[in-house]
């Protein structure tokens, strides 16, 4: 897929007519998804201003350090049609902000992450200006992917499960989780992503901690390891996957019996899966099993999040969620069961909703796996 799939130029004049609608005059997007999923530009994050001006009607400004202007050029955005504005170093660069509007404001929409001192900067820069939060107007537009989208979302599926596919190379008892971590970590890289998001590998005890990380305690034979892990892939979309292995010795029985209960859970909500039914109807089919089996309350977190060019993103698989699913939303479903002070498992799929159901991206295997 190329740039031009990844990130086309109608989504600048879509984001327009949104912004007009939401009852807001221009769009400020500093460094982040949002600006990359408009124009394509993974910008440099720092103190120097980088911001494309959208304003709902008129053209399009991505203002640049001046040394970042190259980066800028190199990237997608010129072909969406943006108009590349840069700044001298040691310049203020927010007058350019100003004229890109072309005008009075009275309402804008700030990226949801932009840095504390440009919020106030553009406070100051624009006193009569009102701020909202620009995922208003980009949520209901990023919540559904292209097909182009949900590609390089398979690909990094992939990418990831073929990690997993490694792990008897690793985990093996004696070994320290950080061990297996770093070699986790050099091969998510070599499987084509071009940064490490996180690797937690959490055995027996620390399994029971969903977002443990790793440690220098070496791993037991017979006990339970969780390993989550992802990273993102050149096209900026993510991976993440859960897989819960045991190596060395057999599993206790303990968690063998709620393994099973876990892996019906995440089965049942993978197939809830469809468009109309709700986030939370995908929620109460993972939660439903695990609480019928006496484990409810050792199922501590929602059962998924949304992911694309952010790792979690809407939509947001929880109780209280009532918002039906579309086709083109792209979520996690990662049930898990944890015992505090024995282990935990959890088994974590990104799924597509479907047209006519569901996808799954990640196609490992759900048993537990013995190495």
């Amino acid at each position: 897929m190329g740039p031009d799939e990844l990130y086309p130029p109608r989504r600048l004049a879509d984001a327009q007519r949104a912004t007009a609608a939401a009852g807001l005059d221009a769009l400020l997007l500093t460094p982040g998804s949002d600006l990359r999923y408009l124009t394509g530009y993974d910008a440099h994050e720092g103190e120097r201003l980088t911001c494309l001006v959208l304003p709902a009607q008129g053209e399009a400004t991505l203002i640049v350090p001046a040394l970042e202007r190259p980066a800028a050029e190199a990237s997608p955005a010129p072909a969406t049609g943006v108009r590349i504005v840069e700044h001298a170093d040691g310049t203020d660069p927010y007058p350019l902000l100003v004229a890109a509007l072309g005008g009075p404001v009275a309402a804008v929409g700030l990226a949801d992450r932009m840095w504390a001192e440009q919020v106030l900067a553009l406070r100051t820069a624009l006193p009569g200006a009102a701020q909202r939060l620009a995922s208003e107007v980009l949520r209901e537009m990023r919540v559904r992917k292209s097909p182009a989208e949900v590609a390089a979302l398979a690909e990094a599926g992939a990418a990831i499960d073929a990690v997993h596919g490694r792990m008897g190379e690793w985990l093996r008892p004696g070994r320290t989780e950080a061990e297996v971590g770093a070699d986790i970590a050099a091969a998510i890289l070599a499987a084509g992503h071009v940064s490490v998001d996180f690797v937690i590998v959490a055995a027996g005890p620390n399994g029971a901690s969903p977002h443990h990380g790793t440690s220098e305690r070496p791993i037991g034979a017979g006990e339970p390891v969780v390993v989550d892990i992802g990273g993102t892939m050149p096209s900026g979309y993510r991976s993440d996957c859960t897989r819960t292995y045991v190596a060395g010795a057999p599993a206790p029985a303990e968690f063998v019996d709620y393994y099973a209960v876990l892996h019906a859970a995440q089965r049942a909500a993978v197939a809830a899966v469809r468009p109309g039914a709700t986030a939370e109807d995908v929620d109460a089919a993972a939660r439903e099993p695990i609480v019928a089996a006496g484990f409810g309350a050792a199922f501590l977190h929602r059962t998924g999040h949304g992911i694309g060019l952010d790792g979690h993103e809407d939509p947001y698989v929880v109780a209280g969620n009532a918002r039906p699913l579309e086709a083109g939303m792209t979520f996690s479903v990662e049930p898990g069961i944890y015992l505090a002070g024995r282990h935990g498992a959890r088994i974590e799929d990104i799924v597509v909703c479907a047209t006519d159901g569901v996808q799954r991206l990640n196609t490992t295997p759900t048993e537990l796996i013995a190495l």
